[in-house]
C-alpha cells in the first residue's frame, strides 16, 4: 500500500509545507504544516521516506529542514561513537 494515499496533507495546499525562509511568517507556516503532520496517520512513514530519500527542503513527517539535519547529525554521532 502506498502510504501517501492516507496522508493528511493530501487535502492541504502543498505550498504550506514549503515555507520560504526560517524567520518571520515562515516560522508560523512551518508550525502550521507540522500541526497537519501531527494528526496524520502516516506521519512516521512520511518521515522515514524523507530521511531515506534525502529530502532537504520542506516539512515532512512533522519535521522541518533543521529538525532533519539534527536527526542526521545525531545518527552520524551515534555511528561514530558506536565503533
Amino acid at each position: 500500500m502506498n502510504w501517501r494515499q492516507d496522508a493528511a496533507c493530501r487535502e492541504e495546499d502543498p505550498d504550506l509545507f514549503f515555507p520560504v525562509g526560517t524567520t518571520g511568517p515562515a516560522v508560523t507556516q512551518t508550525e502550521d504544516a507540522k500541526s497537519v503532520c501531527r494528526r496524520c496517520p502516516v506521519m512516521e512513514q512520511c518521515l522515514r521516506w524523507a530521511m531515506n530519500s534525502g529530502q532537504e527542503y520542506g516539512v515532512w513527517g512533522a519535521t522541518s529542514e533543521k529538525d532533519r539535519q539534527a536527526i542526521r547529525a545525531g545518527r552520524r554521532q551515534y555511528a561514530t561513537s558506536a565503533h
